[in-house]
């Protein structure tokens, strides 16, 4: 969980009297999760955050998913995806593959989004290439080519690309955050955690616009809807709290590593309900003796693995088709593993130049239009040589 920050003006105590120069009365907005039992942030407006003057039903640009069926491991390249030449990292934003706990994304922006909310659940954002500005109720965020970001659920926010932005994009039903087992009960990071409060960064000032009848794009679980505010929503003066958006580079995310070859959940970096996101960092690898580095064969049985390939070379999976790019998915009832040979090419090294951001879902995960768009049909039989698409 993000630490306490406090963030422009604020009055010494909460709930209390806090009047703008010219006297006027600031509007208190408590942001909290779990109902109000958990993490909240105190917001405090130039004018009335509940001022709506209209609503309408928008169509959903998601999209439809269909089964992973028949059950296949299966290789998609996002470099394939096509976008259009204005494309935003929210309408534009296409769907990969989903189940009802995530939906996961993937976006190539060059234009602001829309003012947009998502009132189902935080979102997660890896910033694939590019850079970009993430505008939001709590102040900016800044975020280039290997950083994470969290945005808390029901957080008012645009993205301001600077060129173009490639965005992996992880949309939650419910929160994401740092593994419990890294947090103390008073929710301080460990010892053993791989990353800490001295990566993160959060908003560092407000970002005040002015503005009348502005228009929000709201997520909700019955679709999407269009709410005209009096006032524009970026109008906070200051905030303080534990709920906020924050970013870490997958750099400062440190490798556990060991003698024999170590499980996934030592790349663990998020969790959210029912689903858990691990960062495959370049690393020392296994220093036995008769270490064998790259993964054994394994099956998962509760688990649809997708990896998202970023950087680097990735050892077990040379012969494959995979690229810097690629996504791979391992369903549950699929056992999967190193290409063939990757095992006895892999020993001796000592270290192993690869980055990647692992999903882990606990429920199958079902294929999006982007997928069935970027699939490469070779992949489930690159164990073998052999199958119906194999040439």
């Amino acid at each position: 969980m993000p630490h306490y920050r406090r963030v422009g003006d604020i009055p010494r105590k909460r709930h209390t009297q806090f009047r703008s120069p010219e006297g006027k009365l600031y509007a208190e907005e408590l942001m909290g999760v779990e109902g109000f039992s958990s993490d909240s942030a105190l917001l405090y407006h130039r004018h009335l955050p509940t001022a709506i003057v209209n609503a309408e039903v928008v169509d959903d640009f998601r999209g439809k998913l269909v089964a992973n069926h028949p059950l296949k491991p299966r290789h998609f390249r996002s470099q394939d995806l096509k976008f259009g030449a204005d494309t935003d990292a929210v309408t534009g934003r296409r769907t990969l593959m989903g189940n009802s706990d995530v939906i996961i994304g993937f976006a190539v922006a060059t234009t602001p989004s829309p003012l947009y909310r998502n009132a189902v659940g935080d979102e997660l954002f890896y910033v694939q290439g590019g850079s970009g500005t993430v505008e939001t109720i709590y102040g900016a965020l800044e975020v280039s080519d290997g950083d994470y970001l969290v945005i808390p659920t029901s957080t008012t926010y645009r993205v301001v690309p600077n060129g173009e932005l490639r965005l992996f994009i992880v949309e939650a039903s419910g929160h994401i955050g740092p593994p419990k087992r890294y947090l103390s009960s008073k929710g301080q990071f460990l010892e053993h955690s791989p990353y800490c409060e001295r990566d993160q960064r959060g908003p560092t000032e407000p970002l005040l616009v002015d503005g009348e009848d502005v228009d929000v794009l709201v997520r909700h679980r019955a679709g999407l809807t269009r709410f005209t505010y009096a006032n524009h929503p970026f109008d906070v003066v200051g905030w303080d709290g534990c709920l906020y958006p924050w970013a870490f580079h997958i750099n400062d995310f440190e490798p556990i590593t060991g003698r024999v070859h170590q499980p996934p959940p030592v790349h663990q970096t998020f969790e959210g309900p029912n689903f858990v996101v691990c960062s495959f960092m370049p690393r020392k690898v296994d220093y036995h003796p008769d270490a064998i580095p790259v993964p054994y064969n394994h099956a998962n049985v509760d688990s649809d693995e997708l990896m998202f390939y970023v950087g680097g070379n990735y050892e077990a999976r040379k012969g494959s088709g995979i690229g810097i790019g690629s996504l791979s998915l391992h369903p549950s009832g699929f056992t999967h593993g190193p290409q063939p040979g990757a095992a006895e090419a892999s020993i001796g090294a000592d270290y192993f130049d690869e980055t990647a951001v692992m999903v882990d879902t606990f429920r199958p995960l079902d294929l999006g239009e982007a997928a069935t768009d970027s699939e490469d049909p070779r992949y489930a039989w690159s164990w073998s040589k052999r199958g119906p698409d194999w040439s």
